[in-house]
């Protein structure tokens, strides 16, 4: 799996899963014309632009070379110091292996490191599952808004960070690797150089830690010197010494 800033090229595979998205979640109170003209509005000649502007971010995630989701964000403010996460979609196909986890925590990761002090999610009142998914990954409902959908008004939520308890940050997601069901929690994570690592537990109670899950190959096979370092066997990604960590999160 790879996480990557979009280009130009993919502007017509993120309007095709833009397009599938909204037609699979959104049209038990979208109908079929308000789809088609907010896939226009957002994702037309103009969605060019916002691929340029400096305070927009825009990531693509591929599985197998395949891209399987996208997430659309901004920064803004006086001090362009709040990140906002406009859309995350998931290709239908791709969703239920923790893959729009994974994008969500690399989205807040790319906003904080860009400037931002704070992120917040957007979600439509109306999309069950989009509010349950910022819910459940440390997200606490902070208002709403009127946004506009073609012709028509929407409110949409606005969520923002809580505070954090022991657990840490975000859900533990069941996933197989390696023929092993393992359980990753995307919120403990180490910088690595070409991808973070997850911190993997062998139940989703975290008591007992697996491994290592590396986020560029999805690989288990890692291993771990006295000071720290951790390095992937199968791709090389590699994260630094314990005491020159900084948490993803």
């Amino acid at each position: 799996m790879e996480i990557r800033e979009a280009t130009e090229d993919d502007v017509d595979t993120i309007r095709s899963i833009a397009q599938h998205s909204l037609e699979s979640t959104y049209t038990d109170f979208l109908d079929q014309e308000t789809v088609d003209e907010a896939i226009e509005q957002w994702y037309g000649d103009a969605f060019i632009d916002d691929l340029a502007d400096e305070h927009s971010l825009i990531l693509v995630v591929e599985e197998d070379g395949e891209i399987a989701g996208f997430s659309q964000s901004d920064l803004v403010g006086q001090r362009y110091d709040t990140g906002r996460i406009l859309w995350l979609h998931i290709d239908p196909d791709h969703r239920g292996a923790g893959t729009g986890v994974r994008l969500l925590v690399r989205t807040r990761e790319k906003l904080l490191e860009t400037g931002a002090d704070q992120v917040q999610g957007l979600v439509l009142e109306d999309n069950e599952g989009g509010n349950e998914f910022y819910q459940e990954h440390g997200f606490e409902q902070a208002g709403q808004r009127d946004v506009e959908i073609g012709t028509e008004t929407f409110t949409e939520n606005v969520y923002a960070e809580g505070e954090l308890d022991d657990e840490g940050w975000g859900a533990v997601d069941e996933l197989e690797v390696e023929d092993e069901t393992v359980y990753v929690s995307y919120g403990e994570a180490a910088r690595g150089a070409k991808a973070p690592f997850y911190s993997t537990y062998e139940t989703n109670d975290r008591e007992e830690l697996y491994g290592w899950l590396c986020g560029n190959c999805d690989s288990l096979d890692n291993t771990m010197d006295t000071m720290g370092r951790i390095e992937c066997n199968v791709c090389g990604n590699r994260r630094k010494a314990t005491r020159w960590d900084a948490s993803y999160l």
